[in-house]
């Protein structure tokens, strides 16, 4: 199924921005008795959570590659089902964790992945208990609906290959078309002699790439020159202009974020290792 190619305006972003004040009590402390129960210092805030599964009318689900859920610290939780991106309003308190009414893109999206993001939707709507065991943690609602996530450890930046699913400008975020050729599926991966290489739509590519700190400064980039028709040649526009100068770079979890000055960027999520997407290099 062709998924279409959505934008999210600033507009739309900024619902999923109105629960500063919702957020994690840093005063509780445990109770000492070396229970699971989540307390109020314990980090489920921003963390990176893989969604492992979802259980809705009895019914367990398993959740597919890339699923994902992030609380952050200012009241937002954002998840990603494998195909449309999620906000809602988030408060944590103690071990009750309460979501607001989801806001979502509308793509078209693969029926199973559909199934389970319907699923997933209805397990972490409203009032949740949370119970955190090691790096596993468990939200579960009233009614018996529960989802089950562990903590994602950040990928590494070097000698992952990182597949570009969102392109940035300024206050826009557009995802990447998800059915162009395998081949041609914008994707990078930094070496330990400080070059990238990858394929930024419908070309290959390779260049410099300087990390320092939190930044990465990148040379020029040299290319093969195909045309492609007028999708990938605009994916690999706004890849490419990601791919210029310096920029700030962030992980969590499987997820790579680029961002220079003036908005423009990538995100990106780590593929999973011996896929075949992992060991191609278009």
């Amino acid at each position: 199924m062709r998924t279409q190619r959505m934008t999210l305006s600033v507009s739309v972003l900024a619902l999923l921005t109105l629960a500063a004040c919702g957020t994690e009590s840093g005063s509780g402390s445990g109770s000492g008795d070396g229970g699971d129960t989540v307390q109020s210092d314990v980090p489920v805030t921003g963390v990176a959570w893989s969604v492992d599964s979802v259980t809705v009318g009895g019914k367990k689900t398993e959740a597919p590659e890339g699923a994902r859920m992030e609380i952050d610290p200012k009241g937002r939780a954002t998840a990603d089902f494998g195909c449309n991106h999620i906000g809602v309003d988030a408060r944590v308190e103690g071990d009750r964790v309460t979501l607001g009414k989801p806001v979502t893109t509308q793509m078209a999206c693969d029926e199973d992945i559909e199934k389970f993001e319907k699923a997933a939707i209805d397990a972490m709507g409203g009032e949740l208990t949370a119970k955190l065991s090691g790096e596993k943690l468990t939200l579960t609602k009233e009614g018996g609906h529960t989802m089950e996530l562990s903590e994602e450890k950040p990928a590494d930046l070097v000698g992952t290959r990182w597949a570009v699913t969102t392109l940035l400008s300024g206050e826009t975020a557009t995802t990447v078309p998800a059915d162009l050729p395998k081949e041609r599926a914008p994707h990078l991966t930094f070496a330990d002699d400080g070059t990238v290489r990858g394929n930024s739509g419908c070309n290959s590519f390779s260049g410099k790439a300087t990390v320092k700190g939190s930044t990465i400064t990148f040379g020029p980039v040299a290319g093969t020159r195909k045309m492609c028709p007028e999708a990938e040649m605009k994916t690999e526009r706004a890849v490419l202009a990601a791919l210029d100068g310096k920029v700030t770079y962030t992980i969590k979890g499987k997820a790579l974020t680029l961002t220079a000055d003036d908005g423009k960027g990538l995100g990106a999520t780590a593929a999973r290792p011996g896929s075949e997407s992992a060991s191609q290099h278009g």
